[in-house]
């Protein structure tokens, strides 16, 4: 039986093949290959592998998974959280490999839900007497045009009719607040 790294050891390994989701890399003293997946090999986003790593380069890295597959065990290491230049442990403490776990777990897909923006849609505006905005939000200026959000088909005509109205209501209104003055 040959020995295996313990979880979270650091050693440095030879990248055997390089693939467009990540690098195989021999680790030494035993014929088991780990994966560096491509989000583990830098802190910053990897597109292409390969132009991070060759075959035959050393590079260290952090043994972070080991999971039975089919009776093979899969061995995830990572390039990111070790210096490549000392072999120093840069996640003594496994927290960046505890939030990248969170992060992949807490993600849930929203897409199905719909949002509806009823409170805004039923609303009237004190000022012009529009619906669909607020009164800090209107656009309008004393006698000018009034600015509404397009209304259900159905409601088109009695949106339409009560504008028209208010709009010679506060025209009777400016009037008679001139003749007072």
């Amino acid at each position: 039986m040959e020995a295996l790294p313990e979880l979270y050891a650091i050693f440095q390994g030879e990248v055997a093949t390089v693939t467009e989701y990540g690098a195989f890399i021999r680790i030494p003293g035993c014929r088991k290959q780990g994966l560096v997946h491509r989000t583990h090999m830098s802190s910053c986003r990897v597109d292409k592998p390969s132009e991070i790593v060759d075959v035959g380069d050393k590079v260290w890295v952090k043994l972070i998974g080991k999971e039975m597959k089919d009776d093979k065990l899969k061995l995830s290491l990572s390039m990111k959280v070790v210096n490549q230049g000392t072999g120093k442990d840069l996640d003594p403490n496994n927290v960046a490999l505890d939030q990248d776990e969170r992060k992949k777990r807490t993600f849930r897909d929203y897409t199905s839900q719909k949002i509806t923006l009823e409170a805004v849609l039923n609303t009237v505006c004190k000022k012009c007497g529009c619906k669909g905005h607020f009164a800090k939000e209107c656009f309008m200026q004393p006698g000018g045009t009034k600015y509404s959000l397009i209304p259900e088909e159905e409601e088109e005509e009695v949106t339409a009719a009560e504008c028209e109205r208010h709009k010679k209501s506060s025209l009777a209104d400016d009037s008679s607040k001139k003749r007072k003055k």
